[in-house]
């Protein structure tokens, strides 16, 4: 009889994923023990004492495993420089999402719908938000993706990639359908989102079930070691390998959003409530870039040795999609009239400027790829804060000669993510401009920002594996990207705000405030009979009513996202040295 033997495992080198996703099964328990009052400071305070445990765990591993690369639980989690590295960033960025997600505005309200099950428009949803129900589960379902995310990014045994990025998705796939206002857009998201990221995850795992026919094996390592020593089941056969390598990086090209798997992006940052959006295009680019470049790098390992031509094979097929996702990105990008779409084709630029280091297959550019998720991450979040401020404000014009608004009137609607709506902010709000103008110009890579460091460290990478040209090419796209960041920057310093839709900071009175759909007029017990309620509502309706823009003041959490995201983009474009040469030990990848 066989006995069983308990595997080793180093639990200090799983402690960043154990404190993510052990604190989200407690957020999940405390949704039915919490009492609802305290239940939202209390998520609020374990998620973000959570992710800042799983970094400093991170800070804590780092000598450790620079020195020496480990293997947990028994290949399943292979901790290497790069891998940790990529925990960081994720835990990092997700830190500073939370703290979008949590804010509540001048307005007493979240982006959040009371209750995200209720269809909109309907009598349920209008007393659910009247009986000022909260969703707080958002909180476990983000350290659930956040974890998911984390091991997605340090594991080279593919069945567990796949169960991270199951893991990391179905959070997400939900948290897309909860936003407050635009409720049927954002449920049209998230089934565009779901149904697409099933597609995607089918051909992952059929991928996978080839790559194992080929070699046996689900590990990337002992894969790339068996093709460099020989003696794999069907050695000869490296056509099955590369046709499961290429889709397997479908899969992953999908949560990337390189072209022509893009098709979900646009819509889906335009309908999720705008800070999932902020966290999304941030942590979930960061941890499937971080898997790709350890599914690429592993697998040019052993065909390097094994077949060249097969090699070569798969870097054009990277080349191809890399100059896609660019001209795709910048082109359709630059005819954008809406802020969230704009940023969403900013997105899918971006994951064809990360494609140029990649296709070089080289260490240089594994390193430079970690500070172009950090630096890209920073200020996709500090901007997507930005928006959630720029709101929509109902007024009702006044019975005097003048005909301006009612005195203390005004009703704060969804955002205003028309790029018109945006005319004269400067003006108003110079400050919010100003840092959201930091964030425009470090995403376009203009000298002494984050994202010009980062830009200059990708192409080089490119250049460093031969592909001088795709480099050339990346600088040209990005000189484009330029101009429809500056046609932003352009209408919000530049142009004065229409007569009709006065740009002005204001403090709203916190209460409840409606969805965009026709109101349900119900008898409630308020002593007024339900015909006087009828009139004031028919009388409500008929005065004449007008839209403007206003930018509410955060409480606070998405303010100091702002302004850690703002000084963050500053310091790493000023003084990256300390930061590069952490990513440059990350560059250390094979244990």
């Amino acid at each position: 009889m066989t006995e069983f033997v308990a595997p080793e495992i180093d639990w200090l080198a799983l402690a960043p994923l154990i404190v993510v996703l052990g604190a989200g099964v407690v957020g999940v328990l405390l949704e039915a023990f919490v009492p609802a009052k305290a239940r939202r400071m209390t998520q609020i305070v374990l998620t973000l004492a959570a992710l800042a445990g799983g970094l400093a765990f991170v800070v804590v591993l780092w000598p450790q495993i620079v020195a020496q690369p480990v293997q947990v639980v028994g290949g399943s989690v292979t901790l290497t420089p790069f891998a940790l590295g990529a925990q960081g960033i994720i835990a990092a960025l997700a830190f500073l999402g939370v703290l979008v997600v949590a804010d509540r505005t001048a307005t007493g309200q979240d982006s959040f719908a009371p209750t995200a099950s209720a269809v909109p428009g309907t009598s349920y949803e209008d007393l659910a938000r009247r009986s000022g129900l909260e969703q707080t589960e958002i909180y476990p379902l983000l350290l659930f993706a956040t974890g998911g995310m984390m091991l997605f990014a340090s594991t080279d045994d593919l069945i567990v990639m796949f169960i991270a990025l199951e893991v990391l998705s179905l959070p997400l796939y939900v948290l897309c359908a909860t936003a407050r206002r635009r409720r049927l857009l954002s449920q049209e998201a998230a089934a565009k989102y779901f149904l697409l990221g099933a597609f995607a995850s089918a051909l992952f795992i059929f991928g996978v079930a080839l790559i194992y026919g080929f070699a046996g094996t689900v590990r990337l390592l002992e894969i790339a070691m068996a093709m460099r020593q020989g003696g794999l089941p069907l050695e000869g056969m490296t056509g099955l390998l590369v046709a499961g390598v290429l889709l397997v990086t479908v899969g992953l090209l999908f949560k990337v959003g390189a072209v022509p798997f893009h098709a979900w992006t646009p819509d889906v940052y335009t309908g999720a409530p705008t800070p999932i959006t902020g966290f999304m295009a941030a942590c979930t680019k960061a941890a499937a870039v971080a898997a790709l470049v350890e599914v690429l790098y592993r697998i040019s390992i052993g065909l390097g040795g094994a077949s060249p031509e097969a090699l070569r094979q798969l870097q054009i097929v990277v080349v191809v999609v890399a100059v896609l996702t660019m001209v795709v990105g910048t082109a359709v990008g630059s005819v954008q009239t809406d802020v969230k779409r704009l940023l969403a084709y900013s997105s899918i630029a971006h994951a064809g400027f990360l494609l140029v280091g990649i296709a070089g297959f080289n260490l240089q550019a594994q390193s430079s790829t970690l500070f172009y998720l950090l630096a890209y991450g920073i200020a996709t979040i500090g901007a997507f804060a930005v928006v959630t401020l720029v709101r929509e404000r109902r007024v009702t014009a006044g019975s005097g000669e003048d005909n301006g608004p009612v005195a203390d009137d005004g009703i704060v609607l969804g955002e205003a993510t028309e790029i018109a709506q945006w005319a004269g902010l400067g003006r108003k709000a110079p400050w919010l401009t100003a840092a959201f103008a930091l964030f425009l110009l470090s995403m376009a890579g203009i000298p002494l920002t984050a994202g010009f460091i980062a830009k200059f460290g990708a192409f080089t990478g490119a250049v460093s594996g031969g592909l001088w040209w795709l480099a050339v090419l990346g600088v040209l796209a990005s000189v484009v990207a330029v101009a429809f960041y500056l046609r932003l920057l352009v209408v919000m310093v530049f142009q004065p705000a229409p007569a009709d839709s006065g740009v002005e900071p204001v403090e709203t009175t916190p209460g409840v405030e409606p969805v965009e759909t026709t109101p349900v007029v119900e008898p409630v017990e308020t002593g007024v009979s339900t015909t006087t309620t009828a009139t004031m509502a028919r009388a409500q309706v008929a005065a004449p009513q007008r839209v403007v823009v206003t930018v509410v003041r955060s409480r606070g959490p998405a303010a100091l996202a702002i302004v850690v995201c703002a000084i963050a983009t500053v310091i790493l474009g000023v003084f990256p040295s300390p930061v590069l040469g952490l990513v440059e030990q990350a560059s250390k990848f094979v244990p």
